[in-house]
């Protein structure tokens, strides 16, 4: 399973800004990556704690992408386990967790990785009851589902803050890297 993540650290605020052929190229190669491995149904499910600063910024990113128009947005919030307990997974070839996780980058900073990454990078240490290696272990366990990790690198997870302006832009990119290759795609509702 390994080899199929990136770090897509350009992947923030200043990546938008008109001018800045790096940060068009890694949102193009982002883009690119996105479209050859998210083929087939995709769920998307936002983790993470809105009241804690960055850590909602999974949460937030769902909800936006079911203000898009995307319906397999999911907003699990601070407890995913709940979620993927309740939900027939038989349907759904990619499962893709939208995170605020640190794994050392800038801030807004992107990483996308499969569940084995996952797993290595973050076996037990998680703000989640169960960490992400052991929630993707849990949705690949039907054999069909691949679980992914699109995650942003958190600037504060101050108590009662809003989302840093680093990650609010890299939220607002995603939402619309997400949305126009799903938007056509076969959409799986997970049975809840």
């Amino acid at each position: 399973m390994g080899g199929h993540g990136t770090e897509a650290s350009a992947v923030r605020g200043e990546s938008r800004a008109p001018g800045r052929p790096q940060g068009r190229a890694v949102a193009a190669d982002l883009r690119a990556q996105l479209r050859q491995q998210l083929a087939g149904r995709v769920c998307l499910l936002g983790l993470g704690n809105e009241g804690l600063g960055d850590d909602g910024f999974g949460v937030r990113l769902a909800e936006a992408l079911q203000a898009a128009g995307l319906a397999h947005a999911h907003a699990a919030g601070p407890t995913p386990e709940r979620w993927l307990a309740g939900s027939d997974l038989d349907g759904v070839d990619n499962l893709v967790f939208l995170d605020a996780v640190e794994f050392g980058g800038a801030p807004g900073a992107v990483v996308f990785l499969d569940a084995g990454q996952m797993a290595s990078r973050f076996p037990q240490v998680s703000t989640h009851k169960l960490s992400l290696g052991l929630l993707a272990k849990w949705a690949e366990a039907n054999g069909r589902t691949r679980a992914w990790l699109l995650g942003a690198q958190p600037a504060s997870l101050r108590p009662g803050a809003a989302l840093s302006q680093e990650v609010q832009l890299t939220l607002e990119l995603l939402k619309e890297l997400l949305s126009e290759p799903l938007r056509g795609a076969a959409v799986s509702e997970p049975t809840l």
